[in-house]
């Protein structure tokens, strides 16, 4: 792997989308985050020039940077206005050839749909909750409660809340209904594990650097429909989730279930086929560590929490996103 100073040698161009749709302290809030690390960056001798990644004009703003001039670091979750478009930015990047920062494209899509998640899990034999996919509001064959229920190609936990933890075949058919109302795609059902949660980043190729886990705590939540990390506990300030989760770092774990816990969450990596570094979330139940879902673009801002993982194992910001641009680097012709 090449050296700081010499994946420094290459500009990072900084890509990022900012939103129409968002509120404006949301968009504010995306723009302080991107400035925070490219300063981060500089600091440590990268340059880095920002770029917002706007619609229809993707290709044509890229076709302004030459491929073996920069090390692209690609912050993308979509192209603005356009949904489920993760993977477009990624495939944008590849028909240039240029070298970016984390997954290729085919991985991101195939992780953002939760069945084939679901398939390679069970393929590889790791642990993942009982699940089945319901294109239809009947769910006669379901009989694991309490169960969760989301939406089978989304991320970022959206349509997920208190509602999605189900007790009876009432609630659930119901709440079937509702994915497919609101999301016009299948309902992903799983047997909802109401144990520990936790939050894993690793970093890497090959040999893997798990950073602590970080766990969601649930202390405060009385009620089972309460223990999960539902949108407004990740996105909403102020909201009931968001103010009553909170996330302990790193998470207590005795040395056989750390090791355990790192060997779970690196096998899923590989089996994924990710690169550079992904996010695993995970829950705990009778001496198991069942996978949930894997995230092979997750957020690095400060106060996710990869990054303040990352913070805790003695990695400031700057030098957690240098070592993305180094794995990067590390295929980039002029420096591999």
């Amino acid at each position: 792997m090449p050296s700081q100073r010499d994946a420094a040698e290459l500009p990072v161009l900084m890509i990022y989308n900012l939103d129409a749709g968002w509120e404006e302290h949301e968009r504010d809030g995306q723009t302080a985050e991107i400035r925070r690390l490219s300063s981060s960056l500089e600091e440590l001798g990268h340059p880095v020039s920002l770029l917002e990644i706007n619609g229809n004009t993707l290709q044509r703003t890229l076709s302004g940077y030459k491929p073996t001039d920069w090390i692209v670091m690609n912050l993308c979750e979509e192209i603005p206005g356009v949904p489920h478009s993760e993977a477009a930015v990624v495939h944008a990047l590849e028909k240039r050839n240029m070298v970016y920062t984390g997954s290729p494209p085919e991985i991101i899509g195939n992780c953002e749909n939760k069945q084939y998640v679901k398939q390679t899990l069970a393929a590889r034999g790791l642990p993942t909750p009982l699940w089945g996919v319901y294109e239809k509001a009947s769910a006669a064959d379901w009989n694991c409660f309490p169960a969760i229920v989301k939406p089978a190609n989304e991320h970022c936990s959206l349509g997920i809340s208190s509602e999605s933890v189900v007790l009876t075949r009432r609630e659930l058919e119901r709440q079937i209904r509702y994915i497919h109302r609101s999301f016009n795609q299948p309902a992903l059902v799983e047997d909802f594990i109401d144990g520990r949660e936790f939050h894993v980043s690793l970093i890497g190729n090959g040999s893997l650097l798990m950073l602590p886990p970080v766990e969601m705590d649930f202390s405060e939540c009385s009620d089972i429909h309460d223990r999960l990390c539902t949108y407004d506990a990740k996105f909403i300030p102020g909201s009931r989730h968001y103010e009553i989760i909170t996330s302990l770092i790193p998470a207590t774990l005795t040395e056989a279930e750390y090791d355990d816990l790192e060997e779970t969450c690196a096998d899923c990596f590989h089996a994924f086929d990710c690169r550079d570094y992904a996010r695993l979330d995970i829950r705990l139940r009778n001496g198991v560590f069942y996978i949930l879902d894997i995230n092979p673009n997750p957020d690095i801002s400060s106060d996710a929490s990869m990054a303040c993982a990352a913070e805790h194992l003695g990695l400031s910001y700057g030098e957690l996103g240098s070592r993305l641009i180094r794995l990067a680097a590390s295929r980039h012709p002029l420096l591999a």
